[in-house]
């Protein structure tokens, strides 16, 4: 099976989201596109979404890709670490990481980014890759760039 065919240039990511986060404030619609655009955006990738923080757990929310965990406790594997210290966490290799929940097997390296209303945890952003070493520090800035705009599109921040 072929992957799919990326329709947007990753250079063009942040200027889309942005335009398109400017005339909605509703959170999970703004997930649900943001999910999109990265996955179509980014090459290498078989995971793009949210987990939102609830009742003091990570589930399960909008994203792009195979079928996923549903809930992640506070300092379980990758996004429950960035949840808990609040703090991007870029794992080279998944296979490394203490503790790494494999929703797929096929995933070699993640980023995660916390979803951050001033001191409030909303949830997080996750990202994977089916290549080790995928995610650069200019991916990281971009994504927490992402994660900035969709903060700033809320209502009651």
């Amino acid at each position: 099976m072929a992957a799919p065919t990326r329709r947007l240039a990753p250079d063009d990511l942040l200027p889309t989201i942005a335009s398109m986060l400017a005339t909605e404030t509703d959170l999970i619609a703004n997930m649900a596109n943001v999910a999109a655009l990265i996955y179509e955006a980014l090459p290498d990738l078989n995971w793009a979404g949210f987990y939102l923080w609830k009742d003091g757990q990570l589930v399960l929310g909008p994203f792009q890709g195979r079928v996923a965990c549903t809930r992640i406790a506070s300092g379980r594997g990758v996004c429950g670490t960035a949840a808990r210290d609040r703090v991007t966490q870029v794992v080279p290799d998944v296979h490394d990481f203490p503790g790494h929940i494999a929703c797929d097997a096929a995933s070699a390296s993640e980023i995660v980014v916390p979803v951050l209303a001033g001191d409030r945890l909303l949830g997080v952003l996750d990202v994977d890759s089916p290549r080790r070493d995928r995610f650069t520090h200019a991916d990281q800035a971009m994504l927490e760039a992402v994660v900035a705009l969709l903060v700033r599109s809320l209502p009651h921040k």
